[in-house]
């Protein structure tokens, strides 16, 4: 037993030295450096636009009207310009548009290799489908769209992508688990069911985004560090047999992300800028969209965990099992200048007897901070609004609002660091 134990011991590490090992033994093609390298310089010459932009046209957005009042400070009365996220987002569009011509201009100059239509056709749309999902993100923040249209703008925006991806007869085809191929055969054809799933990818990437939110600098920097981690992914893949999907989900994700980073300076806190829907929307729709060029649409959701856990935490509030109120953001305490979980008062009548099992029960994990038998007739509970920023908040106490931003990014990177360690080490143990 104690020599099958060695073995198993001694092929589990040669496993994950192979695996540390192989990915920076990967070399990419040649024709992607020099356009990767230009990606580079764009990206930055963006970075700088959106950091000058920003402060440049702040007027213009408060004098149209598309401003707000920070709720967690102590001031409520300055003008914080909202809807920022369209600066960004036109500064990437352009830069993207500027680009264009490098990775398909020289196959008309170098190469003798037929003129890649699809790719191309792929990159344009890819590039439609995010700019309506700003332009409707922008049209949210204007109108005020309820619920109800935030969850089909992002299946319309993903519309065009999927189209060209039908007619490019992309793959439909999913790798099953090692335990069910006895059953299943090694891959299975999904057809329609795929891309039914990347219209959904779509809608989750977008409202995850939307719904984690409510602090200074946490929407922009959540959108910063996936963008660095689905760029480092890409990195490692290049070497791949998938490199030229890799390649071009690289060319997006960088000039996001460098963008993204200069709109994050001025919404870190103290806040000079509010990113708005404008934002989220874009940036969701962003990684929905090169996780469908760069198939992997799967691993994209692993750099989504805390937004997973945010989404599924919040399910109570969101479908009215639990009251919901307009805005679940932290309460500010001014005598301590921090923040404190908001919460939501109801009468335990109100609400179904499963869900209060629930509570109680989440109450005791320390998941929840429930009060029962409070208000004047003592017939009211009190329970923390439940988002992931709130759920912080009670476990590790009030914090200051710069404080707990970080706190939240540095989760976000602890997390894209465990979704790159399920992704290679241990998902060899299951596909």
């Amino acid at each position: 037993m104690d020599h099958v134990a060695d073995n198993t011991r001694g092929g589990t590490l040669a496993l994950f030295g192979t695996w540390l090992a192989s990915p920076w033994h990967r070399t990419p093609d040649d024709e992607m450096v020099l356009p990767l390298c230009i990606n580079v310089v764009l990206s930055v010459v963006g970075f700088g636009v959106v950091l000058r932009a920003i402060p440049a046209l702040s007027s213009m957005f408060i004098e149209a009207g598309l401003f707000g009042r920070d709720l967690c400070k102590a001031d409520r009365t300055k003008k914080v310009p909202e809807s920022m996220g369209m600066v960004s987002g036109t500064v990437f569009l352009v830069m993207m548009f500027l680009f264009l011509g490098v990775p398909f201009g020289q196959h008309f100059i170098t190469s003798s290799k037929p003129f890649p239509h699809a790719a191309f056709s792929e990159y344009l749309t890819s590039l439609l489908s995010i700019c309506c999902m700003l332009f409707l993100g922008f049209a949210d923040d204007v109108l005020n769209l309820k619920w109800r249209y935030k969850l089909v703008l992002p299946t319309l925006a993903s519309l065009p992508l999927l189209m060209v991806y039908y007619i490019n007869k992309g793959s439909t085809t999913v790798v099953v688990p090692r335990l069910l191929r006895a059953w299943m055969g090694g891959t299975l054809n999904i057809g329609v069911l795929y891309y039914i799933y990347m219209s959904m990818l779509a809608v989750f990437c977008t409202n995850a985004i939307n719904i984690y939110a409510g602090i200074n600098g946490l929407e922009s920097g959540q959108a910063v560090v996936v963008g660095a981690s689905v760029a480092v992914f890409n990195v490692i893949e290049l070497g791949g047999f998938q490199a030229k999907s890799h390649f071009f989900s690289l060319c997006v994700i960088i000039p996001f992300t460098i963008t993204s980073l200069g709109l994050f300076i001025h919404n870190r806190y103290p806040a000079k800028a509010f990113v708005g829907d404008t934002f989220t929307y874009f940036a969701g729709m962003t990684f929905a969209v090169v996780a469908i060029i760069g198939h992997f649409s799967k691993t994209v959701l692993l750099f989504f965990i805390p937004q997973i856990f945010n989404f599924l935490y919040s399910v109570p509030q969101l479908f009215h099992f639990v009251p919901c109120p307009r805005h679940r953001l932290p309460q500010y305490n001014k005598k301590l200048d921090k923040l404190e979980p908001s919460v939501v008062e109801f009468r335990d009548t109100s609400v179904r007897w499963q869900m209060m099992v629930a509570l109680r029960l989440l109450n005791h994990l320390k998941l929840v901070h429930l009060e029962e038998g409070v208000g004047e007739d003592g017939k009211l509970c009190r329970v923390n609004n439940l988002t992931l920023i709130n759920l912080v908040l009670v476990l590790i106490g009030p914090q200051h609002e710069g404080s707990l931003t970080t706190k939240l990014l540095v989760l976000q990177g602890l997390s894209s660091g465990l979704a790159l360690f399920i992704r290679y080490p241990l998902a060899d143990l299951f596909f």
